[in-house]
């Protein structure tokens, strides 16, 4: 993966806000694409690791770290995950055979804790994933993404880099206005030390007994049967 422009983490300067029009042009466009999907209501209650910003940040740990969790008190997992750097759009249920070249690399770390559907389209990954024996759904990524209705929304933020020069994409590495995605955030996971550098400004500290505790409580939630989806 190409690595962040190093603009992007400093104060916005001259280059930053010459791109500030493509930023509000890629902001407005995102927003109409969002505005006419109609995001499926899985069976499944879905906890979606995200992030504000394009790159790492952390998600696939923190995926990897949640699964573990709600396999201790017997819940069944399945990691949903667009496949980036993969060849296969899906869904497909990432197998033995499968490699890096045709999944990509953080499927291979998912599948080796529970089971892991490739999707490109989440809503049609959703879908697949109800038909085998997961009560929950772990999305590794897709916070930003509209075509499926998540219950809980833990976003994973780097310490050290934050939100960078707090402008979207192409000025500042935000994927959406950072007041827009806070809306739709339930809680941010820091990852790492203090920030010196450049911490996410107030930013609530969540221990991982805190954010467990949260899934807990929606696979607990979604798992009864209710009139939009008995049994």
């Amino acid at each position: 993966m190409p690595s962040a422009p190093s603009f992007w983490y400093r104060k916005p300067r001259m280059l930053a806000r010459a791109l500030s029009p493509l930023s509000a042009v890629y902001a407005r466009v995102a927003r109409s694409r969002a505005a006419r999907v109609t995001p499926y209501r899985s069976k499944l209650p879905v906890i979606c690791i995200g992030n504000f910003t394009a790159g790492g940040g952390g998600k696939t740990p923190t995926a990897i770290a949640v699964a573990k969790l709600l396999q201790a008190q017997g819940t069944r997992p399945c990691f949903l995950t667009r496949g980036y750097g993969g060849k296969i759009e899906g869904p497909h249920l990432v197998g033995e055979t499968d490699s890096a070249w045709n999944v990509g690399d953080e499927p291979l770390l998912l599948a080796a804790i529970a089971p892991t559907v490739i999707a490109a389209n989440r809503a049609d990954g959703a879908k697949f994933i109800e038909g085998l024996d997961a009560n929950v759904i772990v999305m590794d990524d897709g916070f930003q993404n509209p075509q499926l209705e998540k219950d809980l929304s833990l976003i994973a933020v780097d310490s050290g880099r934050g939100i960078g020069n707090g402008l979207v994409l192409p000025a500042g590495p935000l994927r959406a206005p950072l007041d827009e995605q806070m809306g739709n955030a339930d809680a941010l996971i820091v990852i790492g030390g203090s920030g010196d550098r450049n911490p996410l400004f107030p930013v609530v500290l969540i221990r991982s007994r805190v954010f467990y505790l949260c899934a807990l409580a929606v696979c607990r939630n979604r798992s009864r049967p209710n009139k939009n989806h008995p049994g």
